[in-house]
């Protein structure tokens, strides 16, 4: 089951679009370099950890950004506005804690706020709030306060969550999208034993923002197949119709057919599908109308790369509480290492 430890130091460690050197880079590079032969950091700050093997080249790819804020004015009494970094909900930001990153391992302490309801209109109080009503609190009493605690144009700013168990088989966290892919993809890593192909493990740069360092990386390493680890949506709650529900927790991994980013290509869906019957691994199919993964960028690279991908499903992601299950974590990790092993047998 999952490696608790682990998984928390993956989840919890800070990494917004295009500052992941904060800490989610040092930690994919410790906990994967003793079962790859090379890890390197290219140009944009992509991990790429090479296990040497005879062919053909595959490239799995976990995003290990995060979204969060970055502050873009320190108002004269102190409080911060803040622009968005990714797909945030500024629903998910009121009454919050979070983490103002003043360098790599300090941070303040900060708190989401608009304008109390308290004072609200009516007619305003029905109304999420915009970005231009949303600061942060840091409890300086003047924008030079603010900036004696170490705060400028451009600090990036995390939730202030935590991993903890949820249930029996469930945990609740920030970042799991994509960190539980990171930990999938650094336990197919370590999993891994027997299989020919030339695999390079990839712990991408600015998903969240364009797909960014799966471009960059895809590009350079030219891939014969590709695959993409990440979450998916697990709307399986109340109120959703079942024909919008996406995926189930505790339903196995979810082997993606289509998202917005990526039509996958059907041999390998079906080749898949085979294996997860072969090896007994539970799996459901994705279909997501909305959303993208690493998967569209490496597709698309050069003259085209046959990809496929693997979800987890997740609920409520893209907030501070995002919700998975342990087992659709272990049927992705032993369905991925069952496709390495098997590659081989992959003709396309």
């Amino acid at each position: 089951m999952v490696n608790y430890e682990l998984l928390k130091k993956v989840v919890e460690a800070p990494g917004v679009s295009g500052y992941e050197f904060l800490g989610i880079r040092d930690v994919v590079i410790e906990e994967i370099k003793d079962y790859v032969d090379e890890v390197k950091v290219d140009k944009l700050g992509n991990v790429i950890a090479h296990r040497k093997g005879e062919g053909p080249k595959v490239m799995i790819a976990a995003h290990m950004d995060q979204i969060g804020l970055m502050v873009t004015n320190i108002e004269k009494n102190g409080f911060l506005r803040v622009a968005p970094i990714g797909g945030v909900d500024p629903k998910t930001l009121i009454a919050q804690r979070f983490k103002v990153w003043i360098d790599k391992d300090k941070f303040i302490y900060g708190v989401g706020a608009s304008v109390p309801p308290h004072i609200q209109k009516p007619e305003e109080r029905k109304k999420a709030p915009e970005w231009d009503q949303i600061f942060i609190d840091i409890g300086a009493e003047s924008k030079e306060e603010a900036e004696e605690m170490g705060v400028r144009i451009g600090t990036v700013i995390t939730w202030d969550g935590r991993l903890e168990r949820l249930g029996k088989h469930r945990f609740v966290s920030i970042a799991f999208d994509d960190r539980i892919a990171v930990y999938t993809m650094l336990e197919v890593a370590r999993q891994l034993e027997d299989t020919k192909a030339d695999v390079y493990f990839v712990a991408t740069v600015q998903e969240e923002v364009g797909l960014r360092g799966a471009r960059t990386s895809a590009f350079a390493i030219e891939p014969d197949y590709g695959f993409a680890i990440d979450v998916t949506i697990a709307a399986d709650v109340p109120g959703t119709p079942e024909h919008k529900q996406v995926t189930h927790l505790g339903k196995g991994t979810a082997i993606k057919i289509m998202d917005r980013s990526v039509i996958c290509h059907p041999t390998i869906v079906r080749w898949l599908e085979e294996l997860a019957k072969k090896y007994e691994i539970p799996y459901q199919l994705e279909i997501l109308l909305g959303g993208g993964t690493d998967a569209g960028a490496i597709h698309l690279t050069k003259a085209g790369v046959p990809t496929g991908a693997l979800s987890v499903p997740a609920r409520y992601i893209h907030s501070n509480a995002e919700v998975v299950d342990e087992r659709d974590v272990d049927a992705t990790v032993k369905l991925m290492v069952k496709a390495l092993e098997n590659i081989h047998e992959l003709k396309i």
